[in-house]
């Protein structure tokens, strides 16, 4: 079980003042269990990732992960070596007995056409796919994805979720997804955690969502999707006043 509780977590702004982003933040994902955190840009979610993969322990509170664990994740930026090839790349991050798996989810996110060419020369949308090869090739136990599809076209995006979520069940991987696209929580998450539009930033409320990745009836989806955004503008309208 991954269990996350930030209290505080803040920044050194002008002034030598302190300057709090996140509060309050208490929530688990059991093991294979997906959730998604939904919100605003500029309001600390890829702080809390950044807390999450242990590059931030700069805050109060603490994170438990379980007893044996390996860590995959893609932020924002795909972070791949600018002077070494993508097949390099993935060579050096891939463990030797999964580079057939590797090879295997090469085959799966379309990129065996672009093994040869270095990070400089490929689209966002590329590198972001060759970053989330390199962090399902390690076979992690817990995922974290920031915005992992957000630079590709809408069809392909589709089909590569479909993809992402046949490989985390079939792994049993414990994800964490940030996105600003409540139909891509929808699809992919058991549990959705809608951050407030507010500095600092809590959970302000949390959605169950037990039929995700498997036989949601697109009524469902959409009673799902009109309660989410109902709570959205009940959030603005509460910024508002």
């Amino acid at each position: 079980m991954l269990e996350v509780s930030v209290e505080t977590k803040s920044f050194a702004s002008d002034k030598n003042c302190s300057k709090s982003i996140l509060s309050s933040i208490h929530f688990y994902l059991k093991e294979g269990e997906v959730g998604a955190i939904l919100g605003p840009s500029g309001y600390g979610k890829t702080t809390l990732m950044r807390i999450i993969a242990g590059l931030d322990n700069d805050f109060k509170g603490n994170v438990t992960y379980p007893k044996s664990w390996r860590l995959g994740a893609v932020f924002q930026e795909p972070r791949l070596l600018p002077w070494r090839s993508i097949s390099d790349n993935l060579k050096i991050s891939t463990p030797h007995d999964q580079q057939e798996y590797c090879a295997k989810l090469l085959d799966i996110f379309g990129l065996n056409k672009h093994l040869d060419l270095f990070p400089g020369q490929l689209s966002l949308g590329l590198a972001r796919r060759v970053a989330l090869v390199r962090a399902l090739a390690i076979k992690p136990d817990i995922l974290l994805l920031d915005e992992p599809f957000v630079s590709l076209d809408e069809q392909l995006a589709q089909e590569l979720r479909i993809e992402l979520s046949r490989i985390i069940d079939a792994s049993n991987i414990t994800t964490l997804l940030v996105t600003h696209d409540i139909d891509e929580a929808i699809a992919l998450s058991d549990r959705l955690y809608l951050f407030s539009k507010t500095i600092p930033a809590s959970i302000h409320e949390i959605f169950d969502n037990p039929m995700a990745r498997h036989a949601l009836a697109p009524e469902a989806a959409k009673e799902l999707k009109e309660k989410i955004l109902t709570a959205l503008s009940k959030e603005q309208t509460k910024q508002a006043n």
